[in-house]
């Protein structure tokens, strides 16, 4: 299997910048408790030419981090978490709806991924659409993979 490697390393890259950000920022911190009052919520999203999310070639990548406060690369955070939180992170319902979009059918596929932890727990999504048009119109006008 070929893996793509402009979309390992931006992802590589992007969970770096955001867990090494938080490691450095644990170290000069006082000791960590064993408890927390937020399960963690950290994430990678991305946007990608191409039909598989391990051969595309990723166009845009940011970070998202929920909790304890919304922050990251992301453009909107706030706005992000918020959809998410909705959704209890079930990514798969931010698309849900119809669209108002007149797209062409024209195929140039774009996928979008998020890779991380929602609330504690392990995500991976990603979606495959077939082109750029039809992306925006299945979001809705959400913020979460509007960047």
């Amino acid at each position: 299997m070929h893996r793509n490697s402009h979309a390992i390393f931006a992802t590589i890259t992007a969970s770096t910048l955001l867990f090494g950000g938080l490691a450095t920022a644990t170290a000069q911190a006082a000791p960590a408790k064993t408890e927390s009052l937020y399960a963690p919520s950290a994430l990678v999203l991305t946007v990608a030419r191409g039909e598989d999310p391990l051969t595309a070639t990723v166009e845009r990548a940011v970070t998202l981090a929920c909790a304890p406060t919304a922050e990251g690369t992301h453009p909107a955070p706030a706005a992000a978490c918020k959809e998410l939180a909705a959704v209890q992170g079930k990514f798969s319902e931010l698309t849900a709806g119809p669209s108002n979009r007149t797209c062409t059918r024209q195929w140039d596929p774009v996928v979008v991924t998020a890779h991380g932890v929602w609330q504690g727990k392990p995500v991976q999504f990603s979606t495959t659409y077939g082109n750029a048009c039809e992306m925006a119109g299945s979001m809705n006008g959400n913020a979460v993979f509007a960047f």
